[in-house]
């Protein structure tokens, strides 16, 4: 009941901010005059006044609180010409105005980086960073296609397990702490097993924001991290597309008009189509059969599909769907494959004499999963289910409110077996409510940003109240000081222990029943993993060309759910006196996550270069002994550039050097014929022979030797026509044949290397 009365307390406290606003106001779009496609991060403003807004992903502005009167309206941003429009406003009156930019005959070389610097002095934009698809095509790409999933490994507090079924630790979370959303749906696993490739085609993205800690209260969940990938709406004007080859895949895409628009009162329906497939198992048998003797057993077909229909007023809403597909194959040794599906919409709605933007989706998704290694004890899992939200935005000038509600229900089934040869399987519905409440004030040189955010998880009957606060100040128009810091929990957790090294079986479970009632003397009252963040920084624009951003963070997992690997006995009446630890099918574990990520950003004309430098510590404790983490890198340092050159800037170099310590490791101390004793008393155990077992040294208490690795790619560009130009990229990973360790085969003694080097040539046409 006090949930109910305080999140009405606050819709009334925003709703008398509302009613106090009775001046005029003005609202509505601003699209890019070539293909129709809403421009983010656009400026617009009243001339000779101090009312301004930048729009937001949907290319939305709002500006109120306007004096009645005859003003100038302007937007503008970098690489296009400006537009200026003759309006009149009337005391109370709400106009709504789309614009229209064309793009300028110049180079773009900084209009990311300009645009990010602006919102930088109205958003408290920490532990974030948004990427487009430019700043993704100026890493070494291989083939034909650049990658999100390479330049996530690059984005601060970020680190990779390896090449081949390697996952993404986010500072100090793993995988099934990270949330990710696809215009709004959510999507389980967005990498495949090969980790050089993402499940999203780099040419159908708009933007991505990856939210590394403190996110706001909008978010919920996970208590690790956010990817948030927002995805074109298609060409508006003409039909194109892109076609593109390579020695690891092939891909074609497809985009443009339904139903064009007759003059700017009318509405459009555009499409985009877009379908990926590797055949990196069958070229490796001849290109890379040095890395493998039977080839690189990798092969995925990613397939997505979306429809916007726009009103003349903004108003949008789409339709999409997806398939995706990963298969590994090691003949005689293990096969691997999971599928990922589904599909849903989303809505924008601009009320017409109303200043609050609503916005909603509907998706619903499915991931399966499945291990065969020859041993008859398959893994599988499955996690299918819907998510629904709405939520609507205020626009206050600068200021912002913003609340909504979400609701999700899923299934997850799965059935596992321990190294003690234990059989765990759980099947689950759980049903997810949320509600937020956000409202981002500027007082001058102060940005605050508070939010709060209710979760209630009805299949355990538990409420999780999470209140976040993001903080910035504006020491000069130069330097920033910034903090964030937030309750997190989350329902998922992973069917798999977090210490595999090597995994490439990741399913899910809900919050398990098959708990220890106390964990380190303290009883357990929580199902749910829950964790704190606070993170501090500060941003400096050096010069003109020049960034600095550090960022110092503590995530205090304070309860996690692990799969027991030393579970020995099955939780039955007869074996009461057994200690928990030994027959419990899940523990109970704290974490505790801190680290420093410095970054520098230089970016002049056609010259780009990055460097990201991380130190991080990363610490597990069972109740019983503390730990590494297998994905605890102390030092993690990336060098990124990328240079145009050549008289019609048609070349272009991009480079990537990896430098990070050893991940940490377990010693073999020896080993013994195992028994299973299947049979009990009968068994013959004096003339059986049995299976080798393994006595390991202290859990985590040696390191790998340090990795490092080189990627170059080389792009040249010839310009066929006014449409239409093809794109050859010669690249290599791994430029000096780096033997960086993956993991070692206990069993053959043997140690198995990350990718050797990998030259490639790939092509694309854009038409």
């Amino acid at each position: 009941m006090w949930i109910k009365k305080s999140f009405l307390t606050m819709l009334s406290v925003a709703a008398v901010c509302f009613v106090q606003a009775q001046n005029a106001s003005i609202k509505g779009f601003v699209y890019d005059a070539g293909n129709g496609e809403p421009m983010p991060f656009a400026s617009v403003f009243l001339k000779g006044t101090s009312l301004a807004s930048f729009t937001d992903l949907n290319g939305y502005y709002s500006i109120v609180k306007i004096k009645p009167g005859k003003y100038t309206l302007a937007a503008t941003t970098l690489g296009y010409d400006s537009t200026f429009v003759e309006i009149e406003l009337k005391e109370d009156e709400v106009i709504n105005k789309k614009i229209v930019l064309k793009k300028k005959n110049v180079e773009l070389t900084q209009v990311e980086i300009s645009a990010e610097r602006e919102t930088k002095k109205t958003e408290v934009k920490i532990a974030v960073e948004s990427v487009t698809p430019k700043e993704i095509k100026s890493l070494p790409s291989l083939g034909a296609e650049g990658d999100i999933v390479q330049y996530m490994q690059v984005v601060p507090g970020v680190v990779s397990s390896g090449d081949q079924g390697g996952q993404l630790y986010i500072r100090g979370g793993t995988p099934v702490q990270n949330k990710v959303l696809l215009d709004g749906m959510v999507i389980y696993n967005p990498f495949h097993s090969i980790g050089l490739f993402s499940v999203f085609d780099t040419d159908i993205l708009k933007n991505t924001d990856v939210y590394t800690a403190g996110f706001g209260a909008q978010y919920g969940g996970r208590i690790s991290s956010v990817m948030d990938i927002t995805t074109r709406d298609g060409n508006k004007k003409r039909f194109g597309g892109k076609v593109s080859a390579g020695t690891f895949m092939s891909k074609l895409l497809l985009e443009g008009p339904i139903k064009k628009a007759k003059d700017e009162n009318d509405g459009t329906a555009s499409f985009i189509f877009s379908i990926k497939n590797s055949y990196l198992d069958q070229t490796s048998k001849s290109l890379y059969k040095y890395a493998s003797d039977d080839g690189l057993p990798y092969s995925f077909n990613d397939v997505y599909g979306k429809i916007v229909v726009n009103s003349a007023s903004g108003s949008k809403v789409s339709f999409f769907g997806f398939n995706f597909r990963d298969k590994v194959d090691y003949s005689g040794v293990a096969r691997y494959d999971w599928s990922s599906s589904g599909g849903g919409m989303n809505f924008v709605l601009v009320p017409g004499s109303s200043k609050v933007l609503l916005r909603g989706n509907l998706a619903f998704s499915s991931y399966k999963i499945k291990l065969d290694e020859g041993d008859d004890r398959p893994r599988s899992s499955l996690v299918n289910g819907f998510n629904l939200g709405f939520n609507w935005l205020y626009f206050l000038n600068n200021d912002e409110i913003n609340y909504g509600i979400e609701v999700q229900g899923f299934k997850t089934d799965f059935e596992f077996y321990n190294y003690a040869n234990r059989h765990i399987s759980q099947a689950d519905n759980t049903t997810e409510f949320g509600i937020f409440f956000r409202y981002k004030k500027i007082i001058n040189k102060l940005i605050i940003d508070p939010s709060f955010r209710v979760q209630y998880y009805a299949s355990i009957s538990e409420f999780s109240p999470e209140p976040r606060l993001g903080l910035k100040y504006n020491i000069s128009d130069r330097v920033r000081l910034k903090a964030a810091g937030g309750y997190y929990a989350q329902n998922l957790i992973a069917a798999n222990s977090d210490r595999d090294v090597v995994n490439f079986f990741y399913g899910f479970l809900s919050a398990p029943d098959d708990l220890p009632t106390t964990f380190d003397g303290k009883t357990i009252k929580k199902k749910l993993q829950l964790a704190r963040h606070a993170v501090a920084g500060v941003e400096v624009d050096i010069n003109k060309h020049l960034d600095l951003n550090i960022e110092g963070y503590v995530k205090d997992f304070y309860q996690l759910s692990n799969i027991n690997r030393d579970k020995v006995y099955d939780d039955v009446a007869d074996n009461y006196d057994k200690p928990d630890s030994t027959k419990k099918s899940f523990i109970v574990e704290k974490g505790f996550s801190q680290g420093v990520d410095v970054v520098l950003k230089y970016e002049y004309r056609r010259f780009y270069a990055w460097l990201v430098y991380s130190l991080g510590f990363n610490t597990r404790n069972t109740g019983n002994y503390t730990y590494a983490p297998h994905f605890d890198r102390r030092h993690n340092l990336n060098v990124v550039s990328s240079y145009k050159f050549g008289k019609k800037v048609d070349w272009e170099v991009d480079l990537r050097w990896n430098f990070g310590t050893g991940f940490p490791y377990t010693q073999t101390q020896g080993f013994y014929p195992y028994l299973n004793f299947q049979d009990g008393l009968a068994t013959d155990y004096p003339h059986e022979n049995g299976q080798m077992g393994i006595i390991y040294g202290p859990y985590n208490n040696k390191r790998l030797p340090t990795y490092h690795r080189l990627d170059i790619s080389v792009k040249k560009l010839f310009q066929i026509a006014r449409n239409s130009e093809l794109e050859v990229v010669a690249s290599v990973v791994n430029v000096y044949n780096r033997k960086n360790v993956f993991y070692i085969d206990r069993m053959r003694f043997k140690v198995i290397n990350q990718l050797p080097i990998m030259p490639s040539l790939g092509a694309s046409l854009t038409f």
